[in-house]
């Protein structure tokens, strides 16, 4: 059985991706940056750079869903994001709710309005704390 795992988690957005790592060993995570989007076109190479850097065992996508648990409009193109990441990197993609993840970052990080970087760090650590499929996948 695989010990502690390091994950990376992408906060999507159509101009923006907040990126965190995290850990299972301590159920914690640390905002990392944010990369910009052009053209409709993630900076993959920037993501391929912290994917070699972080080493992680699986990805973790944002899941936009509305208040109601109903399927957020841009649902669609972060699906496109997600299968993206797991043909490019041949990592496993897990998805965590992130609803509320940019008010609380924002809470946190006050006076700023670039927090996608904190708002993956939110997502992460609920999904963490939550013993989601990480924990079952990686801590047995």
């Amino acid at each position: 059985m695989p010990g502690p795992a390091t994950l990376l988690c992408f906060d999507f957005g159509t101009k923006r991706i907040g990126v965190a790592v995290g850990q299972t060993l301590t159920d914690t995570a640390t905002a990392l940056e944010i990369i910009p989007v052009r053209n409709n076109r993630p900076d993959w190479e920037r993501i391929g750079a912290l994917i070699s850097q972080w080493q992680p065992q699986a990805l973790v996508v944002g899941n936009p869903l509305n208040m109601d648990g109903s399927r957020h409009p841009v649902g669609a193109v972060v699906d496109a994001f997600a299968r993206k990441l797991q043909g490019r990197y041949r990592l496993p993609v897990l998805r965590a709710d992130e609803r509320l993840s940019t008010v609380e970052a924002r809470a946190r990080q006050r006076n700023s309005d670039a927090v996608d970087h904190v708002a993956a760090q939110v997502i992460l650590e609920g999904w963490l704390q939550d013993g989601g499929e990480v924990r079952k996948c990686y801590n047995g």
